[in-house]
């Protein structure tokens, strides 16, 4: 383990990234303040501090809406990743994001998370920290029409189109990056955007189960049915969320990082993910074939993720993993008894 005595804040240290940036980052020997809505929440704070090396993890309750609430987490802290703009898809009287126009797109999706995200940031700036690791999505690199082979930095989603498209919660990742660069050019601090996609692996968290691909894969090692009636002629990205915390802790460790990363793995047809499944679960029932020419699966430019030098666990081997995890029953007690 490598010994170090700096500390880091992670902002939703009990979400899926958060907690496995947690979890990588204690492994390392950092000492970790980690913020979560609601540090009383013993359904959450017992599993982090189960982590190896939890002594070094100290815990605080901190909305995104209050900056003040960042003060004390941020104290004596080297670097802030950000990993707690989940998407919203619903406004708070259950209203789907893809239902509402613009105005309200923006004043119920997209606007909580940006100004959430610029609160985080203007703390960070107040207490004189120059790194900032904020956790996105691919859904803010697909411009139109549609590239073929995709780079992180060149290639972006248009907002106006996203929101034409009624896809608010896409939008949302499109503004929040734009304003964030924004901000820390200006106020010169460092800043990295990861752009990861779907995420398998051993989450920290139950909660996290009642996620995909978590709940279909469980449910198809149960015998039960899979994910789609018909194989979608689409692909899918992919990545192992302890290499995504990799990729997090190497920009932050290499000072002339930043910018955006893609957090991806590759992007493989929907067909190869289930005939990889079928490997590994043979009693898996499979969707329908599809008729159509297959399409042609996301390429994306890695040059800038394999400048980090982390050696990333191919398909089979993260899918392998996070099936013989589930196939362990992992935290059945618990989901059980919610």
């Amino acid at each position: 383990m490598m010994k170090n005595n700096k500390k880091i804040c992670v902002v939703g240290a009990s979400g899926l990234v958060g907690s496995s940036i947690v979890r990588y980052a204690l492994e390392r020997g950092y000492f970790v303040n980690g913020t979560l809505t609601d540090k009383s929440d013993t359904t959450k704070v017992k599993y982090l501090k189960k982590l190896k090396n939890s002594s070094n993890l100290e815990l605080f309750s901190a909305k995104m809406e209050n900056e003040k609430d960042f003060i004390n987490p941020m104290e004596n802290t080297d670097a802030v990743f950000i990993a707690c703009l989940i998407p919203t898809y619903k406004g708070k009287d259950g209203t789907p994001a893809k239902e509402m126009d613009d105005k309200r797109g923006y004043q119920e999706i997209i606007n909580p998370t940006v100004n959430g995200c610029l609160n985080i940031i203007k703390a960070t700036k107040n207490k004189g920290i120059k790194n900032i690791i904020i956790c996105s999505s691919t859904s803010s690199t697909n411009p139109v029409p549609p590239i073929e082979f995709k780079n992180e930095i060149e290639h972006w989603s248009d907002e106006k189109e996203q929101c034409k498209a009624k896809k608010y919660t896409s939008a949302t990742k499109t503004v929040m990056e734009k304003m964030a660069i924004k901000y820390c050019e200006e106020n010169d601090i460092r800043l990295s955007i990861i752009l990861p996609t779907g995420l398998y692996g051993d989450p920290v968290l139950p909660i996290h189960l009642k996620h995909n691909p978590f709940i279909w894969l469980k449910r198809v090692i149960d015998g039960g049915s899979p994910r789609h009636e018909k194989i979608p002629n689409d692909s899918a990205s992919m990545i192992h969320l302890r290499d995504l915390a990799k990729i997090f802790l190497a920009v932050y460790e290499n000072p002339s990082a930043s910018g955006r990363y893609f957090g991806v793995y590759k992007s493989l047809h929907w067909e190869d993910i289930y005939n990889e499944c079928k490997k590994l679960i043979p009693n898996i029932k499979m969707p329908q074939s599809f008729s159509e020419a297959p399409v042609k699966p996301t390429t994306f430019d890695f040059t800038r993720r394999d400048s980090l030098n982390i050696k990333i666990k191919d398909f089979s081997t993260t899918l392998k993993e996070t099936v013989d995890w589930l196939k362990t029953n992992p935290y059945s007690e618990e989901i059980g008894n919610e």
